[in-house]
């Protein structure tokens, strides 16, 4: 994993675990070729969350080890309400779909906290 210079120079959120209660993950599987455009425009759409909704914290792409073609990402949100306001951006199905259009197949859903173990 590669982390990109530009983000260490920028600003750290401020919420701690305890502000995080809303999830939002995608399950991707990304069509074989497309894996590099795939992680670019992900990362253009969460570029684009952070800067355009006040209430998203950070997001996370992994990547499956046993199916390099296989993409898990886990967004994380101060709450429910934030999180709808970006869903229901028009800017946001774009962005998404241009995502979807590199995969073969792909699952999202929204979660709350449960339980939390750790630091």
């Amino acid at each position: 994993m590669t982390t990109n210079v530009a983000d260490k120079n920028r600003p750290k959120s401020t919420a701690s675990a305890d502000d995080i209660k809303d999830f939002v993950s995608g399950n991707w599987q990304v069509t074989k070729g497309k894996e590099a455009e795939f992680v670019r425009k992900w990362t253009e759409f969460l570029e684009w969350s952070r800067d355009s909704s006040p209430g998203f914290v950070k997001a996370i792409l992994i990547q499956d080890v046993a199916d390099p073609n296989h993409y898990i990402s886990v967004g994380y949100w101060r709450g429910e309400e934030e999180r709808r306001a970006w869903q229901s951006n028009p800017t946001f199905a774009e962005k998404l779909g241009a995502c979807r259009a590199l995969c073969d197949d792909f699952k999202s859903g929204s979660y709350r906290l449960t339980v939390a173990v750790g630091a």
